[in-house]
């Protein structure tokens, strides 16, 4: 299906006054993440100026309950949930009414933190929770009574998120963002659960410019990097270059399509722009860690501990650099740490579980990677992880599935397709890993294995000619190396080898030589390389000493001479 094409012309003015009035509702809600995203969009907009008639128009609407919201809302801001639920619990104006709903959903949320603190591995079922079904129960009976307003439709989706009821929280965010469309909070749980960007043009969403925010978003929570990047790109054309927002989803949408110093690039323009910013900094250290690049990323851990030592971010930042010092349990220490903080927090699970696979902790790893995809089943890492666990435990069937699942939502990622062939290789299944191997180098074959995998294949089948042209191919590509690993070393010159034997059996006496010849580089093929060179010149010498042999078109000539009919 191809993507709707999306109106993303904006009148500043308007969009301006919208965020400004969601600002104040927000904020007066405790809704602060909305508040953070709506300020950043407003921030980038701060050249437009708005009329004492627009500002005007944002006021209170709580009247005689301005004494109970205060205090609570106070209890709020100071994180004592339970008891800023207690003072508004018989409000009835809908700013109190969500501060009370708001605030016993996240006293249950605090609890299960601090019961996190004793293990980080717990598994909680939020179904067995009394509280939060009760509060279930409750925003159940409101909503089929219609006395929620949009921000409590918001936060009964939420809570139907958390026990898993997936389908009903959609059509709950929906009608949140019909009733309000400035919450952004109700976008961007709607973008982390909705199935695909087909279903996401079958629902009835109000056309408004936040929508398109929306779709950028969630096509990239989704995978689907080019369409998002394409909007994020025109967001940036139309005056916001200097939108932190944007600019680090943009990061994401190069970090995804392994574009990493593109990628590298704008987060370092990020935090010229707001040099104190650590949202999505786990990101750019895990670009700087599959790069190698020490300094940069001691130099990052340095800054954002300066900063915030506590925060998610800081202590992801701060794993990834004892991970690349292959300090691994300090790592994982600081991933442990990050999950204390915000047990939600994805790549902290999945990086942890890179930890564990590095320390051959099997167990402690799958548990890694099941938790990452319990929060966000779109996790390929976590997916592939899980496959490269069960291949290490020799379970090629479970391998096979968790690396299929990885496939699906990298399809053009040669590094998903490989292990899948690997996978069926080990099965036995040769065609399906055939396909794989050689869907893997029209990707590109990022990691360079592709060719060789599909060389091996076509020799263990005896299919010497597919094989020898894949080694021809791989030989190629890595003679245009600069330079090569010890491992791509060793494969490098036992193709050669390959070659120079296949033109020999073939009678090909001058490609044989240039293999062979090429075999005398290294120490592991050099005594084969003379061995075949010996072999080549017996051959010559043998070619050269006998008589001549009829030709094709001699023998054709003659068969005309003797044939009965001429």
């Amino acid at each position: 299906m191809e993507v709707q094409q999306v109106d993303t012309t904006f009148d500043f003015n308007s969009m301006k006054i919208d965020l400004v009035k969601a600002i104040h509702a927000c904020s007066q809600r405790g809704l602060s993440h909305s508040v953070k995203w709506l300020s950043e969009i407003n921030f980038s907009l701060k050249h437009i100026q708005l009329s004492k008639e627009d500002t005007a128009a944002i006021s209170d609407d709580l009247d005689e309950e301005i004494d109970a919201y205060l205090v609570a809302k106070s209890y709020f801001d100071l994180k004592e949930y339970d008891r800023c639920s207690y003072f508004v619990k018989d409000c009835v104006k809908p700013k109190s009414r969500f501060l009370y709903f708001y605030s016993k959903y996240l006293s249950i949320e605090k609890k299960k933190i601090e019961d996190n603190m004793i293990d980080t591995n717990s598994s909680h079922d939020p179904t067995k929770n009394e509280t939060l079904v009760e509060l279930y129960t409750t925003l159940k009976i409101e909503c089929f009574e219609n006395r929620l307003d949009g921000y409590c439709l918001y936060l009964y989706g939420v809570v139907l998120k958390k026990l898993d009821l997936v389908s009903v929280a959609i059509e709950v965010f929906v009608k949140s963002v019909i009733a309000e469309p400035m919450l952004w909070s109700a976008w961007f749980e709607l973008g982390k659960i909705i199935p695909d960007k087909n279903f996401i043009f079958s629902v009835a969403l109000p056309e408004h410019w936040i929508k398109s925010f929306f779709l950028a978003h969630t096509f990239l929570e989704q995978l689907n990097n080019e369409e998002s990047l394409q909007m994020y790109n025109n967001f940036f054309s139309q005056g916001f270059q200097n939108c932190t927002y944007v600019l680090s989803q943009i990061a994401i949408g190069h970090h995804n399509r392994r574009n990493l110093n593109d990628a590298i690039e704008i987060f370092q323009r990020i935090l010229e722009i707001d040099p104190y910013r650590l949202d999505n900094l786990d990101t750019y250290s895990n670009l700087l860690y599959v790069l190698e690049k020490k300094k940069e990323l001691a130099d990052l851990a340095h800054k954002v501990v300066n900063i915030d030592k506590y925060r998610v971010e800081t202590c992801c930042v701060i794993g990834n650099y004892y991970s690349l010092r292959s300090d691994h349990t300090k790592a994982v220490l600081y991933f442990r740490r990050a999950l204390k903080l915000n047990p939600q927090f994805l790549s902290a699970w999945t990086l942890m579980g890179h930890e564990f696979m590095e320390m051959k902790n099997t167990n402690a790893a799958i548990q890694s990677y099941r938790h990452a995809i319990e929060i966000n089943s779109r996790d390929y890492r976590a997916w592939y992880g899980l496959g490269q666990t069960y291949e290490i435990l020799k379970m090629p069937n479970y391998c096979l599935h968790y690396y299929k699942r990885a496939q699906q939502l990298k399809p053009n990622d040669s590094r998903m397709v490989i292990a899948l062939g690997e996978a069926y290789e080990k099965l036995d299944k040769t065609e399906n890993a055939l396909k794989c191997y050689y869907k893997a180098c029209n990707l590109g074959d990022v990691e360079g294995t592709a060719l060789l995998k599909l060389a091996k294949l076509y020799d263990k089948l005896e299919m010497v000619d597919s094989a020898a042209d894949a080694f021809t191919e791989f030989c190629l590509r890595e003679e245009d190396k600069e330079s090569r690993c010890v491992d791509d070393q060793a494969e490098f010159f036992n193709a050669l080898q390959y070659l120079a034997n296949y033109h020999l059996k073939k009678g090909e006496l001058d490609d044989a030589y240039t293999y062979a010849y090429k075999c005398i580089e290294c120490e592991e093929t050099k005594e084969q390389g003379k061995a075949l060179l010996k072999t080549i010149a017996a051959k010559r010498t043998e070619q050269e000493s006998a008589p001549p042999r009829m030709t094709e078109s001699s023998t054709s000539h003659m068969d005309m001479i003797f044939s009965p009919n001429p």
